[in-house]
């Protein structure tokens, strides 16, 4: 489990003077898409924010000491080096200036790019200009720390701040879009599945469309379903609820992500663990739906394997709910005691009262595995089709590789949006990952092909060649991917076997000459 990295956020809004609707004096907040090539959040909105730094800790704050001044420090400098807006006051005597207002744009660019080139520091940037940060400026907004399933995590102290009345100089390294929405706006964006939000920036888009700012505050400071900081309530999109739950999985996930999908009715997808705490927070955000009309009618299943279905009997004994499978996974299931009531064929509609989902075949990983498509977003519960932390296992004669990347370009041919696999971290640019993961798979096999060619015969004898720098734990895992690689150029003809060994059919042209014999 990754530790969390101390990080600072800033909401900084500003007044409208008419929010959609007409209604006079709301409040507009500055959001971020997050730029492409991130490591964390890729693609989703947020708020300017990011990782505490050391040198945060050298900027004096008016009103603070120690890490509460460090952290206003961090979320000020974040959001000047990700939006250009700065927020201090000039340090004059007396002076109630915010926002470095004596500052024209054309200085605050220039600063910024000293600052990103090292050549000059927050602290030393700040005190040259004659700038001062205010505690009192940045209201404590809560705390959140991911949940341990992403591989990156963050211990995220959020603060409120009316922003300054600056130009916007968004950084092209690490924003895509954004600008000052109305919360309704956005929310109305995160429900149609065209902005995704992370549990903090929904929660902060929720509370923030209040008027009071004592109840926006209450809701900031002690959001609904989180414990010790971390919640239970992750929706990025309306409609598509997921719950990690730890379960004995293959390195290096850890967790199962169950999805409780709908608006009215609702599946609940893959409710993996069979271990009873984890299964209690699953039930619990079930309830928690529940109470707001999302009534669960079924278990749908992606596929058969153990970390994807130990907690599905316990769930239908506790909740009395059908399981929906595809036909060729009802099978593996009767043999662990699992009836299926329904089998779902491709491209069948659930049936889901308020929010359309079809049910995809999309064999590769099992030959009875399924998507759950969402076609008005695009979004696909993908089960083990993608994985957001590693490659994805293929283990004949289960598991065919030509299956999976067929599978692969047919979700690319959909035009699928968002990815959300069941294990590791939702993929918000859908075509590039569909893309690196066939690239991936057609470089390995040239890998494959290559390492015939120098003599290796096995997959044993492959794995070494291919798998360079793989834990040697992972080797026996990496040979069955290798052995769906070899039957799949078998049965195009590419590869022979001979004596339990495979071999590359090479172009004679290919080869090298034979040395040539000394003169007798």
């Amino acid at each position: 489990m990754a530790s969390p990295k101390d990080s600072a956020v800033l909401l900084a809004w500003r007044p409208s003077a008419v929010e959609p609707g007409g209604e006079p004096g709301g409040r507009e907040v500055l959001w971020l898409r997050r730029g492409p090539k991130l490591a964390f959040g890729a693609g989703f909105y947020a708020f300017p924010g990011g990782k505490l730094d050391p040198s945060d800790a050298k900027v004096p704050v008016v009103g603070a000491t120690g890490q509460e001044a460090a952290l206003r420090a961090c979320a000020v400098r974040e959001c000047f080096e990700e939006t250009g807006l700065l927020l201090a006051r000039g340090s004059g005597k007396g002076s109630t200036k915010r926002g470095s207002a004596e500052l024209s744009d054309a200085q605050r660019s220039e600063l910024r790019q000293q600052l990103a080139a090292g050549t000059l520091d927050f602290a030393s940037l700040l005190a040259k200009n004659d700038l001062t940060i205010h505690a009192d400026d940045l209201i404590e907004a809560g705390r959140w720390i991911t949940p341990p399933f992403y591989p990156t995590r963050f211990d995220a102290r959020f603060f409120l701040a009316r922003a300054p009345a600056q130009e916007l100089e968004l950084s092209e390294a690490e924003v895509s879009d954004g600008g000052f929405i109305a919360p309704r706006a956005a929310l109305a964006r995160w429900r149609a599945g065209t902005a995704l939000l992370h549990p903090p920036n929904w929660n902060a888009m929720v509370a923030l469309q209040e008027r009071d700012e004592a109840r926006a505050l209450e809701r900031l400071r002690h959001p609904p379903l989180t414990r010790d900081h971390v919640t239970s309530r992750i929706e990025f999109q309306e409609g598509i609820v997921l719950t990690p739950q730890r379960t004995p999985t293959l390195p290096p996930a850890t967790h199962t992500n169950a999805y409780l999908l709908g608006t009215d009715e609702l599946a609940i997808v893959d409710p993996g663990a069979a271990d009873t705490a984890e299964l209690a927070v699953l039930f619990e955000v079930i309830e928690a739906l529940r109470a707001e009309g999302r009534k669960p009618v079924a278990i749908a299943l992606t596929h058969h394997h153990h970390d994807h279905v130990g907690g599905v009997l316990t769930a239908q004994q506790r909740l009395g709910l059908p399981v929906w499978a595809h036909a060729l996974a009802a099978e593996q299931l009767r043999q662990v005691g699992i009836a299926v009531a329904r089998t779902l064929a491709d491209r069948e509609p659930l049936g889901l009262r308020g929010f359309p989902l079809t049910a995809l075949h999309t064999p590769g990983h099992t030959r009875g595995h399924l998507t759950y498509w969402h076609e008005p977003s695009g979004a696909a519960i993908v089960g083990d089709l993608i994985s957001g932390v590693s490659t994805i296992v293929i283990d004949p004669p289960e598991g065919n590789m030509d299956d999976y990347l067929r599978s692969l370009e047919r979700l690319l041919d959909l035009k699928v949006t968002t990815l959300y696999p069941a294990h590791g971290p939702v993929m918000a640019d859908a075509p590039a990952k569909l893309r690196e993961y066939l690239d991936h798979r057609h470089e390995r096999e040239h890998q494959i092909l290559e390492a015939l060619k120098a003599g290796a015969g096995t997959p044993s004898e492959i794995v070494p060649r291919v798998y360079q720098g793989t834990p040697e734990f992972l080797f026996p895992f990496a040979e069955r991917s290798v052995q769906a690689h070899l039957d799949k150029l078998a049965a195009e003809g590419q590869i022979e076997v001979r004596a339990e060994r495979y071999l590359a059919r090479v172009p004679a042209e290919e080869f090298p000459p034979p040395p040539a014999r000394p003169a007798s």
